[in-house]
């Protein structure tokens, strides 16, 4: 499946998720079988979900989009604990 990104007032679609990676009132990471998408605004929620039709609608005030692959570090647990 290819993806598809459709922006309709306040809901953008995506088709093609595979997986969300994290998503905050601000931001929300979204992992793609092609490529990734972070999507940072306010307000922002997941209103769909459907990872069978790879399928993930979210709502929100979006200022940005950035497509592309994503290279996210992860930090380890006692390292954010104990900064």
């Amino acid at each position: 499946m290819s993806n598809f990104i459709h922006l309709e007032g306040d809901c953008l679609h995506i088709k093609g998720a595979t997986k969300i990676i994290s998503s905050t009132q601000t931001q929300a990471v979204v992992e793609t079988s092609e490529s990734g998408i972070i999507i940072t605004g306010t307000e922002i929620e997941v209103k769909k979900l459907n990872l069978d039709e790879q399928e993930v609608i979210i709502g929100g005030k979006f200022t940005n989009l950035k497509l592309g692959s994503l290279n996210i570090k992860k930090t380890p647990l006692l390292k954010r604990i104990f900064k």
